[in-house]
């Protein structure tokens, strides 16, 4: 079936050959109207009135007769939402829309007759069953080192391939200096990110988890996004030796202090691995009950720089300064002298690079955020896209 401009342009011509055919001085025979095509006709999907959206919905505008020329989406308050027109001709939000909430579709659409017509739909998400809670590390405006990792923690058990992909999908990372990184999954609630090789220095790092809205699970979703920005400061990496029994500390590849210590006792060695400063206390209770041996010690330490979840600190010990820099006399922290403790901390940010060398223990990964102990094949391998990300 012709449309309508076809029909109009054909009868045109058909009118012009008529009157160059007339005989002089007679009169032309006047050309019958074009036929007006076909009013345009919207279909609006969800349509008006339909609750219980899923937020991950497209939008569908059916035509007939017409074509689409105007098409927006807004919430109740009149704040416009962006997205695109999929492969398969459905609208679908830049990001999810938020749960429980009202949306009203406008299109317009002219037809083949060349007259606009406009349809509207207000439609309503769905209640969450279940809501997925997040928290991020590092802090926002954080100035940490370069080995700290980001860390999304959430509040249910993401297991389904297909659901930690969409996560991911959903998190964006913007460096000023772009580096190749990577997600990967720690646990069923955490994954985090960390660039191939340490970040780079001044390095500005900007994250955004757009959470809400988002599928995770049957009957689960998110209904917060969560953002942060950190910097990074001068490169710290302080290498303990077992061997030596020292602590060599650089800044920016250059020496800067080296401190003489003790680590962990023949059975209670220290951790052998790349480790990062994950938390700072200046004044902490030690207590052997929270490792699983109460009464074997509680002490009280000054100028703690913890480097494991289990218990690993660098911190001062007065009680074993005659063994420092020549005997392993510690319960596996590292222990130093209260001046250099004091001075390490004081230099030390959170993300540091601590790497211990020479024990018979080697870290294991997850001992609290330790994204050092996989090589980058093994850290890519934990991630459901399977790709790194370069920001």
């Amino acid at each position: 079936m012709r449309n309508g401009r076809t029909i109009a342009s054909a009868l045109a011509a058909a009118a012009l050959l008529i009157a160059g055919c007339t005989s002089g001085g007679g009169t032309s025979t006047p050309g019958k109207p074009a036929e007006q095509g076909p009013v345009a006709k919207l279909a609006l999907t969800p349509a008006d009135g339909t609750k219980k959206v899923p937020p991950d919905t497209g939008i569908s505008v059916k035509v007939t007769d017409g074509k689409v020329t105007k098409l927006a989406v807004a919430d109740a308050k009149g704040r416009e939402v962006r997205g695109s027109v999929a492969a398969d001709g459905t609208w679908r939000p830049r990001w999810a829309l938020r749960p429980s909430t009202a949306y009203t579709v406008s299109a317009e659409a002219t037809g083949t007759d060349g007259k606009p017509v406009a349809a509207r739909s207000t439609f309503t998400t769905l209640k969450p069953k279940r809501v997925l809670a997040s928290g991020m590390s590092p802090l926002d405006g954080e100035k940490v080192g370069v080995g700290m990792p980001v860390q999304l923690l959430l509040s249910q058990p993401i297991t389904a391939k297909e659901d930690r992909a969409r996560i991911e999908r959903a998190l964006v990372v913007r460096m000023s200096e772009p580096v190749e990184g990577a997600w990967s999954w720690v646990s069923d609630r955490e994954v985090q990110f960390r660039p191939r090789e340490y970040w780079p220095v001044g390095e500005k790092v900007t994250v955004e988890a757009h959470l809400t809205g988002l599928r995770a699970g049957e009957g689960l979703w998110g209904t917060k996004d969560r953002s942060l920005t950190f910097t990074v400061g001068p490169e710290h990496i302080t290498k303990v030796s077992n061997k030596t029994h020292r602590a060599v500390v650089r800044e920016n590849g250059e020496v800067v202090k080296t401190i003489p210590v003790s680590l962990g006792r023949p059975g209670d060695d220290s951790y052998s691995g790349v480790m990062i400063a994950q938390e700072k206390a200046a004044d902490i209770v030690m207590d052997s009950a929270t490792i699983g041996e109460p009464g074997e010690y509680r002490i009280r330490t000054k100028w703690n720089v913890r480097m494991t979840y289990s218990g690993t600190f660098f911190h001062a010990a007065p009680w074993s300064t005659g063994a420092q820099g020549s005997r392993n006399v510690s319960h596996g922290c590292v222990n130093a002298s209260p001046e250099n403790a004091r001075w390490f901390y004081e230099f030390t940010q959170r993300g540091d690079i601590i790497e211990v060398t020479g024990t018979s223990r080697k870290l294991q990964f997850g001992n609290g955020p330790t994204p050092w102990a996989k090589s980058w094949e093994d850290w890519l391998a934990g991630s459901a896209l399977g790709k790194p990300v370069n920001g």
